[in-house]
């Protein structure tokens, strides 16, 4: 597809030169570039690395260089021709700033290495990576693959073995513990093999670990390794802990069986010795990971509005739940969760999933990611792009399915590659955007969001996503848009002919699908808050709405953020410990009279004020109000006050003491006057019980 330069200048209201071999014959043109200060935008990243090497060799370069996709994505397409409101998009979003810098996590590793598995394998392993790291192996036995599969008959590597090994940490900092069983000492055992010529039952093999099932206690090991002295079936079985930077696990189960392990953990099955999938690019991998290395601390948390927990009461568990990294963890003694930088990698589904947004994703911002969003589908708009449609991918397993649904449409006629009207847009991890940025993005334009994922987000991921699409589709449609506005593609990341084929289709029919979006594209900027976003983005969707507004949408019961509360004023005695226990202020006492009320719009639907309730008496009612009352306080249960039967004084709720009253009638302590001081406020109670001549006092006690 021919560019044309002139109307994508118009689009960004810069002159542009059209170049078609900058990376060649015309690299004095690169070059003159980046000599002017000036950021450069390279809309070629096939050449990214010549590029980069020539900037090097370029006297008085101080450029920003940049580079954009625009073939795979926009050139190389049946729907090339009508591209070019799309490219001009892609342009403008690659002129923005790179994330603002944030905190960092810091891993240490002086290349302990900890190999897992059958002791021939193992030393396989660690005669690749011996020269490099400092290798123990923890024996699981032999693989049995036949006299290939021996273990060395010299030691070379410290051998440990034993039962029950456990493995906890990340990169430079993990502890693996195992219970020390096997009555024969690895440090002392010369590897003889006589005690495994002379075992009647062969109980021993050649890792030098014994099977208790098999032996019988016949001791001949014991009489032939009299010399060494490693073989003693008295030795009490003990706990030990080590410390490792790394750990290489070749056994059959892993040990840290997570979607996301830690920095530092690699699980492969060694089914086929130095032969086994993925083997060689681990070994490369653990070779240079010995050093400082550090990473973005991807969130940022505030514990003051978190709706874990209140009063060691858990109500949302949102982010407990879907974290695949085993990163977050609850703490109901001290009200919060916790989060651990070190496990965290940065996938950002618990931000996506908090309805407060106690936790929010920090690299890049949501406040970055707004500005991209706005910039692409401004900028798409203004060049006369229509039906806009944003694909959020990953910037490894995504990419690489959109570019090769690109590299297709050039070579294969069955493929159409990417539409013209769909703008791909690379995320960290395409679990970091929910719903207050997919709606923002409608709000700024967009007709439907599609999420390409593929093997590299954990199932919890999808789950998460569907139901955060689920509630957005259900408030467009409450709302009047008309259509189907968000999508959930899946894909490989690798695929081939048929699953490009499948991805192709998929894409083509989004394309062409009509979805209604706001008749007036949005201004407001994304707000780092959550919930301040989700507010000014409904605030315009519902400004902008196409049809007569409801007074409200019901909406599903997982996983909204919106909602309202239903008490039964016949069990409910105005305790208000559901009060205290709200995290977003959403419900509220009255000092002067018994009484609660709740501003719809602080709700997060979090559930903290039902588990807290004593009676029982509260309910979740998920939807979003249309009406102004959303906004302002409404009393949800109020009572006749109790006033105190010496003083006169209010000091409870009609309800609440007879309640109490009825409860403790039977007692034997509250009958009579006792029972009188039940109606009494505290200072008259004590004036009582002192004044009373009929009480018995300590001073009269001899």
């Amino acid at each position: 597809m021919p560019l044309q330069a002139r109307k994508l200048g118009a689009a960004l209201d810069e002159d542009l030169t059209l170049h078609s071999a900058l990376c060649r014959r015309e690299a004095g043109a690169f070059q003159k570039a980046i000599q002017s200060g000036d950021d450069v935008i390279v809309a070629c990243t096939q050449e990214k690395r010549l590029f980069a090497e020539v900037g090097e060799q370029t006297e008085r370069a101080t450029s920003v260089i940049r580079f954009v996709n625009i073939r795979e994505t926009g050139g190389w397409s049946k729907d090339a021709s009508s591209a070019m409101p799309k490219i001009a998009a892609l342009l403008a979003a690659a002129h923005l700033p790179d994330a603002e810098p944030v905190a960092t996590v810091t891993y240490k590793s002086a290349g302990r290495l900890l190999i897992v598995g059958a002791l021939d394998q193992a030393e396989q392993v660690a005669a690749l990576v011996a020269d490099t790291l400092d290798v123990t192996i923890f024996s699981q036995g032999v693989s049995g693959q036949g006299s290939d599969g021996l273990p060395a008959q010299e030691r070379k590597y410290p051998v440990i073995s034993g039962d029950g090994l456990t493995l906890t940490g990340w990169l430079g900092a993990f502890q693996a513990q195992w219970i020390k069983s096997n009555p024969i000492d690895l440090d002392l055992c010369t590897r003889c093999n006589a005690c495994v010529a002379v075992c009647p039952e062969g109980a021993i093999d050649l890792s030098y670990q014994i099977d208790s099932n098999k032996c019988k206690s016949h001791r001949d090991c014991v009489a032939v390794c009299k010399v060494a002295g490693a073989i003693d079936f008295g030795r009490e079985a003990k706990a030990v802990t080590e410390s490792f930077d790394l750990v290489l696990d070749l056994g059959n189960r892993p040990l840290i069986a997570l979607h996301a392990p830690p920095q530092g953990y690699f699980a492969l099955k060694a089914s086929a010795g130095l032969a086994t999938p993925g083997l060689l690019a681990t070994v490369v991998k653990l070779r240079d990971m010995v050093g400082e290395f550090e990473k973005p601390k991807f969130f940022a948390y505030k514990q003051k509005i978190c709706a874990h927990s209140r009063n060691e009461t858990v109500g949302c568990s949102a982010c407990v739940d879907i974290c695949s990294a085993g990163a977050i963890s609850s703490e109901k003694k001290r009200n919060q969760i916790v989060v651990n930088p070190n496990l965290c990698v940065g996938c950002g589904a618990c931000t996506t999933v908090c309805p407060t947004g106690a936790l929010t994703y920090a690299y890049p911002r949501a406040s970055e990611q707004g500005v991209r969003l706005k910039t692409l589908l401004s900028t798409y708009a203004k060049a006369g792009g229509q039906n806009a449609t944003l694909l959020l991918h990953s910037q490894v397993a995504g990419q690489q399915a959109v570019e090769a649904l690109g590299r297709a449409a050039q070579l294969q006629k069955a493929v159409r590659g990417v539409p013209a009207n769909v703008i791909p847009l690379a995320l960290f991890h395409t679990a970091s955007v929910g719903l207050d940025l997919w709606l923002s993005a409608v709000a700024y334009g967009a007709a439907q969001v599609a999420v390409l994922v593929t093997d590299e987000e954990a199932p919890a991921y999808l789950q998460g996503l569907e139901r955060q699409m689920r509630v957005a589709q259900t408030l467009l449609n409450g709302l009047g848009y008309k259509g189907v506005h968000f999508y959930l593609l899946r894909a490989e990341a690798s695929p081939g002919a048929a699953g490009l084929l499948a991805l192709d289709a998929r894409l083509q029919s989004i394309a062409r699908a009509t979805a209604q979006s706001p008749s007036a594209p949005a201004r407001f900027a994304v707000a780092q808050e959550k919930r301040s976003t989700l507010d000014m983005a409904l605030d315009h969707l519902i400004t902008q709405a196409p049809a007569a507004l409801p007074e409200s949408i019901a909406l599903p019961a997982l996983d909204s953020p919106f909602g309202s509360l239903s008490v039964n004023v016949d069990t409910c005695t105005l305790c208000l410990s559901c009060v205290s226990a709200c995290p977003a202020s959403a419900l509220q006492d009255n000092p002067d009279r018994p009484q609660f009320k709740f501003i719809e719009k602080n709700c997060v639907q979090c559930g903290l004020c039902a588990t807290t309730c004593p009676e029982g008496a509260i309910t979740l009612q998920p939807r979003l109000l249309l009406t102004p009352q959303r906004k302002e306080a409404r009393v949800l249960n109020e009572a006749q006050p109790f006033q105190c039967i010496r003083c006169s004084k209010p000091f409870g709720t009609l309800k609440g003491i007879e309640a109490m009253l009825g409860k403790l009638a039977g007692h034997a302590m509250f009958q009579g006057a006792a029972a009188d001081r039940l109606k009494m406020c505290g200072d008259c109670r004590v004036v009582d019980i002192y004044s009373a001549d009929n009480e018995v006092k300590i001073t009269d006690l001899r």
